[in-house]
């Protein structure tokens, strides 16, 4: 049994799957994954609840067999959000440095960072993340604490992640209709970054971009800091929708060719070849063409790089990418997907493996589990800095009482 202070949960509630995974921080401060839950998801859609009883069953069935394998009891996640709601944008925050001796102090960077996050955003949407990016001291800039140094106006570049706050809250009530509390939510892409990369990556300029089952949500490093994150409300459940359609199959049989036979390519010796479909006592009921099969995987597939591409490029990011691209998520299992997306990208792409984590090589090795990983990561972020606040916060009380004695 773990000591539950120690214990981070990230909870993702995906369109094809929900998923719990339990992670333990020693004292060390290195994270170990120690549990894994999951479930079949049926009342998610698009990455959002749709039927809200029905994924609260699937919600629990993943958390009760996360707590099986970590012996844990759960009491709060971090959870997974995505949806076409969210965007993102870069944001300036500025602040006058109004001491006299004009240093700039702990309490200016939160100033200024609070007027980054104060933005004139529709009513109904609710800021995720206010990720900072660099600050600037009197027009200098790329300085990454100001803190110390002096100047007359500090500024700071924010990326700002939101979405529609009603849209945010089904996920979170279905949570809480599990009496679980949610340390905090985080974006699914964001997440799956934290994952697969290293500082370095993230310094060199990174993309990455998880393929789940019924969203493709993206996000974008360069120079050690977050540049841009995106959401297509298109996955591989779309996939599957296509081959049902064009091959005249039903739904779970196109799920099961995709899986099977499925490939980002039409490669020539497949162009001969054909599936025979059986009924259930194994009788042939159709034939299908295996090139068509896959051109059809392949045009579906090619219309989401294409969609991020064209993003980017309006953007002006492309030519930061000089660590290439990462894929995950469910979708990235597809053979011969890297090379498609090398393809209309123009750059080096690789399925992502998470990084800087030990524990369950089951989960650590497989790409539709890098966002629970990514959200226990996240958790464990945020429990040292909340460790390092109070130690700071000890130190100073310690402080004023020697004082006090010494009066």
């Amino acid at each position: 049994m773990f000591d539950a202070s120690t214990i981070i949960v990230g909870l993702e509630i995906g369109t094809s799957k929900v998923c719990a995974v339990v992670g333990e921080m020693n004292s060390e401060g290195t994270l170990n994954i120690v549990g894994l839950g999951q479930s079949k998801s049926r009342g998610v859609r698009k990455g959002e609840i749709c039927d809200a009883p029905t994924a609260e069953e699937d919600v629990r069935n993943a958390i009760v067999e996360a707590e099986k394998m970590a012996d844990v009891e759960i009491r709060s996640a971090y959870l997974g959000v995505t949806g076409g709601h969210i965007r993102g944008f870069n944001n300036r925050g500025v602040h006058p440095v109004v001491s006299a001796d004009r240093e700039i102090s702990e309490e200016d960077v939160q100033d200024v960072v609070k007027n980054a996050k104060t933005i004139n955003l529709p009513a109904q949407n609710h800021v995720i993340h206010a990720i900072r990016q660099h600050f600037l001291v009197d027009g200098q800039d790329g300085i990454t604490n100001p803190v110390g140094m002096l100047g007359a106006r500090v500024e700071v570049d924010v990326h700002v992640v939101h979405g529609n706050l009603n849209r945010l809250q089904n996920a979170i009530r279905t949570v809480k209709g599990l009496q679980l509390e949610v340390d905090e939510i985080v974006f699914n892409g964001l997440a799956s970054s934290l994952a697969l990369l290293n500082n370095e990556q993230k310094e060199l300029g990174a993309l990455v971009i998880d393929i789940g089952g019924g969203t493709t949500d993206y996000v974008l490093y360069a120079d050690g800091v977050i540049k841009h994150v995106g959401v297509l409300a298109v996955g591989g459940d779309h996939v599957s929708n296509d081959l049902a359609y064009g091959l005249k199959v039903p739904l779970g049989r196109a799920e099961q060719l995709k899986l099977e036979h499925g490939s980002a390519f039409v490669d020539d010796p497949s162009r001969d070849q054909s599936i025979t479909l059986t009924n259930e006592v194994g009788l042939p009921l159709k034939t299908v063409n295996l090139a068509k099969l896959r051109r059809i995987m392949s045009v579906r597939l090619e219309e989401i790089f294409d969609l991020i591409g064209q993003d980017l490029e309006q953007a002006g990011l492309m030519d930061y990418l000089r660590a290439g691209v990462f894929l995950c998520g469910g979708g990235s299992r597809v053979p011969h997907i890297a090379r498609l997306a090398e393809q209309i990208l123009r750059m080096p792409v690789t399925v992502g493996k998470t990084n800087s984590i030990s524990g369950l090589k089951s989960a650590l090795d497989q790409p539709e589990f890098a966002t629970a990983i990514g959200l226990v990561k996240f958790g464990s972020f945020q429990q040292r800095k909340r460790a390092a606040r109070a130690s700071f916060t000890d130190e100073i009380l310690s402080t004023f009482g020697q004082m006090f004695r010494r009066a």
